[in-house]
C-alpha cells in the first residue's frame, strides 16, 4: 500500500520508534498503525492515504473527549490508553505529549 511515509524529525531516538512500529505491525492480527502529530496530520502510517486520514481525525478527536471526560471528573488524572472495539476491529489509542499512536488490528486474530 501506498501509506504516508513523512520522515520523522530529526532527534535522537527516531529508530528507535521505527523499531517499535515495525514490531507492532508484526503482530498477528494488525492491520495498520498510524502515527498522528499534534496538529491531527498523520506523519507515519503503513495504510491507505484516504483510510490513514479519516483515522488520524476522527480518533484523535475521540482520544481528546475521552481525555476530557477523565480530566473532567479528576483533574489530577489523565488518558494514558483507549481502547474501542467494534464488530470488525479492535482500535487501540495511545496518546502522548507531542504524537498519537493509532493501532488497527482485527480481533479474531488475536
Amino acid at each position: 500500500s501506498s501509506g504516508i511515509n513523512a520522515e520523522w524529525p530529526l532527534r535522537p531516538g527516531m529508530s528507535e520508534v521505527e523499531e517499535t512500529l515495525k514490531r507492532i505491525q508484526s503482530h498477528k492480527g494488525v492491520i495498520g498503525t498510524i502515527v498522528v502529530n499534534q496538529e491531527g496530520i498523520a506523519i507515519r502510517s503503513n495504510l491507505d492515504n484516504s483510510t490513514t486520514t479519516q483515522y488520524a481525525a476522527l480518533y484523535q478527536q475521540l482520544a481528546a473527549k475521552a481525555r476530557s471526560a477523565v480530566r473532567d471528573i479528576d483533574p489530577q488524572n489523565d488518558l494514558t490508553f483507549l481502547r474501542v472495539r467494534s464488530k470488525k476491529h479492535e482500535i487501540m489509542v495511545a496518546p502522548d505529549k507531542e504524537y498519537l499512536l493509532i493501532v488497527i488490528q482485527n480481533p479474531t486474530e488475536t
